[in-house]
């Protein structure tokens, strides 16, 4: 009798990770909150208060505030951010033998270029500055959307792509630096993950719409837009995503257990 060797392959489970506030509630009461946002600015809604919010903003920024707020507005930059993401995927890649890091930046670039600018183009919102620098709009046609009739470079305003950015890419960097510090002996705290998570974002949107580079209602909508999007990449179970072949050398976890 000829012995027959059975041979299994073990596969890891496709199972979505967890995210806080648990359930799919909360990303589709973002998405509600998104396209009400823009229905209510489509039909002419709080422009009182953008226009309050930015003129109070143009009455009170000295030079020394000013400047200040262009600073740290540059933690809102989405192509050094791509960057420094990458640089750390490829760091945990070349550390851990893994593809997997590789696949975060490279889903985080294209769910976010697949979004924010197309939202951009459609929208046509002129940002505050319109009315004080080129194309010189009368103030009053600073605020609707769907502009179609100016160039695109003048209404790219809604929603704020550096507020959305700031989310989606310092979501990545922390779910990057966890275990990148476990491959070095260390630990990330729970409250590290947080501000960085939480901490720029946030500044970029108040420096955002204090300069009258955005509404505050296109600030709030990239609010709502990146927390939809990192919720979407946090939900990914990177470590059990299929992979083709010539990549099955480079296939190990990267994750850390939640």
């Amino acid at each position: 009798m000829i012995g027959v060797r059975e041979t299994t392959t073990v596969r890891r489970k496709m199972r979505l990770q967890p995210v806080r506030p648990a359930g799919w509630w909360f990303d589709a009461l973002l998405l509600a909150a998104l396209v009400g946002l823009t229905a209510a600015l489509a039909a002419g809604w709080f422009f009182g208060i953008d226009r309050a919010v930015a003129d109070w903003a143009d009455a009170n920024r000295p030079t020394a505030a000013r400047w200040i707020a262009i600073v740290l507005n540059y933690l809102g930059q989405g192509t050094p951010l791509t960057l420094i993401a990458a640089g750390l995927a490829v760091l945990l890649a070349v550390r851990l033998r893994s593809v997997r890091p590789l696949l975060v930046p490279v889903a985080a670039f294209v769910l976010t270029t697949l979004t924010i600018g197309p939202l951009k183009v459609w929208t046509a919102r002129p940002a505050p500055t319109a009315s004080s620098k080129e194309p010189f709009l009368p103030p009053g046609q600073t605020l609707p959307l769907f502009q179609d009739e100016l160039p695109v470079r003048f209404a790219q305003s809604y929603p704020s792509g550096h507020v959305a950015n700031a989310i989606v890419w310092y979501g990545v960097l922390a779910l990057l630096l966890a275990p990148l510090l476990a491959s070095l002996g260390r630990t990330m705290p729970r409250r590290l993950v947080l501000v960085v998570r939480i901490v720029p974002p946030a500044v970029v949107l108040c420096t955002t719409t204090y300069l009258s580079w955005h509404w505050l209602t296109d600030s709030v909508a990239g609010l709502m837009l990146g927390l939809l999007l990192d919720r979407l990449l946090h939900r990914v179970p990177w470590d059990g995503l299929p992979l083709p072949g010539p990549l099955r050398p480079w296939d190990r976890p990267f994750t850390q257990p939640t």
